[in-house]
């Protein structure tokens, strides 16, 4: 075999570089029996391109001799990857510099965001090529600086197309349509990127009408103008020219596809979404998360877990975005196995911490009754924002911990975070939910000279449920009266509720009749009343308010309780005899029942807000939904592992008392959340004190 020269292996060294394996370019530099000067460049270029930039500095460092392309290489590789002091003491070192140094430095700093360091390098030398003017003034654009773009602009001895279409791009995206639209005028070459940048103006500052009469006099038009102006259509919620636009558009990019189905979802025709998903000939994951968010936020939340479930077996990486929005379904559906799923696949392809996926999942993991752990995503988030302190604060409260909740308030006041207006919510909340009246008198009272933030309607609210909560109705009914603004339905709700709770059925009847004014569909108020008249004797009263339910249109949303468990959920509602373990389930209730009455429990018949006879209500006590949850999720979850049910309405007293001592009788931590909070049951106490 002939021997091999280095021009041969430089060669072999380049192609696997070109091709990714930069393990085998460098195997074959260490073997080559003889070096030059462009092995070393080559092999230095392949370090920086693939950001091995310590390996790059140590090959450049053993080089025998350097030419200006090694010095070069060496600065590249520091500029592109942010390290812009490396680049300038390179920079500095270079025996002789050419135009790539001198751009090459400028562009560390453009880049990078140090304009002030660019400007003053720029002023030190005068030979500067069109590039480098383009460079700086683009640097001033991106910053919003457009006197000193334009000063500059104004200063070029040469100008190209980049020139003049970075000045208008600075122009339109930032609102100044004249200056824009002059200098557009003025351009002596007019290209495809100097007439997109016009209509990408007009349709980012909304005027669709100009930024269409530009689009229809474009001479040439690429994807980036087609999708410019059907994303503006999108926009505007004009979605039938923007599909008009879509359809006639040549050459379809996966780009216009996504826009299209993004705005089909946004404007709740998912169907039509769906159907352009589906005849899509490559998709990306910007249209499985375009698709997947959809569903989601029109509440097909089990459509939107399916479709994650098929990206996943296309092969198709999910990002930030997609894991968000799934990571908000298993919050809203309250499928807490699947998030501990996702959570660790996020610690896989390492996108575990940061503020963005730390919120969403520790939302879910709030919204799915694991408060712990979602106290461990809030320790890990290094760089916590107001919305991660806002929902641990939020999480806290509605878990019934309001003492910790006001600790970590006072924590985030430490750290020097603002409050706004949702976090006083929650500090409110915590307070209601745990009946520390003069701590939420003292907050609601001092949060506008402290934080300057003005009550609104959820403060107001939050007070008066936790005034009314605590049995100072009169204080509660004086501060609505001397509310800035008329009280809504959830402020009378607020009354209502805790009339009920002390049997004042005059102010009930009358926060019943507001809100059943305001929301005549909300079919909760009716029932509210109803109980209050049941409560206090009036079984005529109650019977009324049922038959203005039924005359009216009104249907009482049904009681159900649900929790995860064996891989499904399991829903059960009041009597319900349709579950596979139905025989097993209530052979073990009436077990629990014989246990309950050896340690003195007895049922409150009176709780049954219906006119039967007491056995019958005891009866109907036995059986409640969440009750048939809690007994199946002892029969299955595993020991030692929380039992988590979920219900769609409040939890009853007589159930709360139950759960309480069954939590004492077996052993186990229950966790029950109903429409309002959670109530953690364990050795026959409750997280919210006997406080609902």
């Amino acid at each position: 075999m002939a021997r091999k020269t280095s021009v041969s292996w430089n060669a072999m060294i380049s192609g696997y570089l070109i091709n990714n394996r930069f393990d085998l370019a460098r195997q074959l530099f260490d073997k080559m029996p003889q070096r030059d000067l462009v092995s070393w460049n080559v092999m230095i270029s392949g370090c920086v391109r693939n950001g091995n930039l310590g390996d790059a500095r140590k090959l450049f460092d053993q080089m025998p001799v350097k030419d200006s392309v090694s010095w070069n290489a060496l600065l590249s590789g520091y500029a592109q990857n942010g390290y812009v002091e490396e680049a300038r003491m390179v920079f500095e070192q270079m025996p002789n510099k050419n135009s790539i140094s001198w751009n090459g430095i400028l562009a560390a700093y453009v880049q990078n965001g140090r304009i002030d360091d660019a400007c003053k390098l720029f002023e030190e030398n005068s030979d500067w090529d069109v590039i480098s003017w383009n460079c700086l003034m683009g640097g001033y654009v991106r910053q919003k600086k457009l006197v000193d773009a334009r000063l500059l602009f104004d200063r070029m001895p040469v100008r190209d197309e980049v020139s003049w279409n970075t000045m208008i791009s600075g122009y339109a995206q930032n609102g100044r349509l004249y200056e824009a639209r002059k200098l557009f005028d003025e351009s002596p070459v007019k290209d495809v990127f100097t007439w997109t940048a016009m209509v990408s103006g007009y349709v980012q500052n909304g005027l669709m009408d100009e930024a269409r009469r530009v689009f229809n006099e474009m001479p040439v038009k690429n994807s980036v103008s087609w999708n410019a102006i059907i994303a503006g259509y999108v926009r505007c919620k004009n979605i039938d020219v923007a599909k008009e636009l879509f359809d006639v558009m040549p050459g379809k990019n996966v780009s216009s596809w996504n826009t299209m189905i993004t705005g089909f979802a946004q404007s709740g025709f998912i169907d039509r979404a769906r159907d352009l998903f589906e005849k899509m000939p490559r998709r990306d994951c910007i249209s499985w998360g375009a698709i997947i968010t959809g569903y989601a936020h029109l509440g097909h939340n089990e459509e939107a877990l399916r479709l994650f479930v098929d990206m996943k077996r296309n092969g198709e990486k999910a990002n930030r975005s997609i894991f968000s929005c799934i990571l908000s379904t298993c919050a809203e559906i309250t499928t807490l196995e699947l998030g501990y799923q996702l959570h660790a696949q996020l610690v896989k392809v390492g996108l575990g911490s940061g503020w963005y996926v730390g919120n969403a999942l520790l939302s879910m993991y709030c919204k799915c009754g694991n408060i712990d752990e979602a106290n461990v995503i809030f320790e890990e988030i290094s760089d916590k924002d107001i919305v991660s302190w806002n929902t641990i604060i939020a999480g806290y409260a509605r878990h019934g911990f309001g003492k910790e909740a006001l600790r970590i308030f006072e924590s985030m006041k430490r750290s020097g975070v603002k409050p706004d207006q949702v976090t006083m919510v929650g500090v409110l909340s915590a307070c209601s939910h745990s009946g520390m009246v003069d701590r939420g008198t003292h907050y609601f009272y001092t949060m506008n000279r402290d934080y300057g933030i003005t009550a609104n309607s959820k403060h107001y609210t939050c007070m008066i449920d936790l005034l009314g909560r605590s049995g100072r109705l009169d204080e509660a009914q004086n501060l609505m009266k001397n509310m800035p603004f008329e009280p809504d339905g959830a402020t009378w709700g607020a009354l209502l509720g805790a009339s009920r709770i002390y049997g004042n059925t005059e102010l009930g009847e009358k926060a019943a009749e507001m809100v059943i004014q305001m929301e005549p569909d909300n079919a909760g108020m009716y029932v509210l009343l109803s109980n209050l008249y049941a409560a206090s004797g009036r079984w005529a009263d109650a019977g009324v308010m049922r038959l203005k339910m039924r005359d009216t249109g009104v249907k009482k949303v049904p009681g159900y309780s649900w929790l995860e468990a064996q891989n499904k959920i399991h829903t059960f509602s009041v009597g319900d005899t349709t579950h596979p373990e139905t025989v097993r389930i209530y052979g073990y209730l009436e077990e629990l029942d014989f246990r309950l009455k050896q340690e003195g429990y007895i049922s409150s018949p009176k709780l049954v807000l219906h006119d039967v006879e007491e056995e019958e209500k005891e009866h109907m006590l036995r059986y409640h939904s969440e009750k048939l949850a809690v007994a199946f999720g002892i029969l299955t979850v595993q020991g030692g592992r929380p039992i988590r049910v979920f219900k769609n309405l409040r939890v009853c007293a007589d159930c709360h008392s139950v759960i309480k001592h069954i939590s004492k009788i077996v052993g186990r931590l229950i966790i029950v959340r109903d429409s309002h909070r959670f109530h953690h049951f364990k050795d026959g106490v409750c997280s919210c004190g006997d406080y609902w």
